[in-house]
């Protein structure tokens, strides 16, 4: 009697395939971030409701209570996450302004400036930039930062503002991904996610870093067969 030949396992290979499925959960966006839900929304008091709204005048009138201006939800969120929820824009800068804390994360470990980021909300990104939010820190549960989240979704405009406002350019998240290898291995090779990689390339990006199975981006971009961006690799000096 034939015996089947033993199972061999190639370690390596499971790992990249276990990391391009995990790659296809991670491209829905609302599979990370929790906007409050209308019933949320509907039961706000106090500072949450008058972020959620842009009542400016209620957030000075109750801004001066600290404990308010920091108060949590069910998820977590402040009153400034929820106004950057609700690009309600007029609502962040009073809340800012009465001392809300810019680097605040809520549940997910998502801030201000990643809210704006995911949704592509350039102007809202712009404000809280502009007050002083900051580009750099590590959010969400990847460890990642706001540039990582954007490049992943092909937002080259924020891209653009967060590399501009000092984003770290090679930061490593806990999948062993930088924003330059997000946008190859989470992006679709269309033509916002070249013009991320061209922002993250023109910025100085590294093109050397590997994931954690030491492949390239060089080589990411070829297995999926995204010509232009092998092309815009290639003349960045990518191997």
């Amino acid at each position: 009697m034939n015996r089947p030949p033993p199972l061999r396992f190639d370690l390596r290979a499971l790992l990249h395939a276990a990391l391009l499925g995990l790659a296809s959960m991670l491209s829905v966006p609302a599979s990370a971030q929790v906007p409050p839900s209308a019933s949320e929304a509907a039961a706000y008091r106090g500072l949450h409701a008058a972020a959620q709204r842009g009542d400016v005048a209620a957030i000075e009138r109750l801004g001066s209570d600290r404990a308010a201006l920091e108060a949590r939800d069910g998820h977590g969120r402040t009153p400034l996450h929820v106004a950057a929820f609700a690009r309600q824009r007029a609502s962040i800068r009073a809340l800012i302004a009465a001392g809300a804390d810019r680097s605040a994360l809520e549940n997910d470990r998502y801030d201000a400036v990643t809210i704006a980021a995911v949704a592509d909300d350039e102007e809202t990104l712009r404000m809280l930039l502009e007050l002083g939010a900051s580009a750099k820190q590590v959010t969400s549960r990847y460890d990642g930062t706001a540039l990582i989240a954007a490049a992943h979704l092909g937002h080259d405009g924020v891209v653009r503002q967060l590399i501009a406002a000092g984003a770290p350019l090679d930061h490593v998240n806990n999948l062993h991904w930088t924003a330059l290898i997000e946008a190859i291995v989470l992006g679709d090779g269309g033509p916002r996610h070249q013009a991320t990689l061209k922002a993250l390339l023109d910025a100085g990006a590294s093109t050397r870093l590997a994931d954690r199975s030491g492949t390239s981006p060089l080589q990411l971009a070829r297995n999926r067969g995204y010509t232009e961006m092998m092309r815009m690799l290639e003349r960045a000096g990518a191997r």
